[in-house]
């Protein structure tokens, strides 16, 4: 089993995404990313990436799809494919067991749709036991200002994402939910240290808006 997250290093330049970008939706030369991407081949072998659209779709996958599934969640027993999750602040979650893997993603929408839950669900049905995960780096709840609004409706429901910025404005702490959240379904979870907006190691949408995508590859 391999399981790591990507930074902004090792790739190929173009513009401003400086380096390792593994997105093909965020404006970059589409012949760099095809590089960074057989550069990844290369260590995994064949990967699945999804398109992520802050839902609660969990696909199950057995082969390389023929097109991009519509999801935020992939899970596969197949130990020839690799799983990709691509992130720019959110969090990007790798589940593991004995008979199956899972990358999923994780922002303040799937943490309130449960999208991690859900698939720990998925991967308990289909066979899998003592599930483990592992969190790669994410906007802190320092740096994830939010409307007073926003902030009231998250932590209603998940008491620890409650977080105040370093100016004392209301922010959230996401990767603080999520361990708990798995918690509950006793899936204890690791924790990678570091803030995407604050290093400038990962690529941040909140520091850059147009930026690349670092990614959490996790391979049976």
């Amino acid at each position: 089993m391999e399981s790591f997250f990507t930074n902004r290093h090792g790739g190929f330049s173009h513009g401003d995404y400086s380096s390792w970008n593994l997105a093909s939706h965020v404006g970059d030369d589409p012949a760099d990313v095809e590089r960074n991407r057989e550069k990844l081949r290369e260590r995994v072998g064949d990967f699945a990436v999804m398109s992520q659209v802050h839902g609660d779709t969990v696909f199950v996958i057995d082969q390389i799809p023929a097109q991009v599934p519509v999801a935020d969640a992939l899970i596969t027993a197949n130990s020839e494919i690799a799983l990709v999750v691509m992130v720019a602040d959110c969090i990007p979650l790798l589940l593991r067991s004995e008979k199956l893997v899972a990358a999923v993603h994780v922002g303040r929408a799937g943490l309130m749709n449960s999208i991690a839950v859900k698939t720990v669900a998925m991967m308990s049905a289909l066979g899998a036991t003592q599930i483990m995960g592992s969190i790669g780096p994410a906007i802190c709840g320092k740096c994830y200002e939010v409307p007073q609004e926003l902030h009231d409706e998250v932590i209603a429901r998940h008491p620890l994402a409650r977080s105040t910025t370093k100016t004392g404005m209301p922010a959230l702490d996401l990767p603080k939910a999520l361990i708990a959240a798995l918690a509950e379904v006793d899936v204890p979870v690791g924790i990678s240290a570091g803030c995407t907006l604050e290093d400038q190691n990962y690529f941040s949408y909140r520091r850059n808006q147009i930026t690349g995508r670092q990614a959490g590859v996790i391979k049976l």
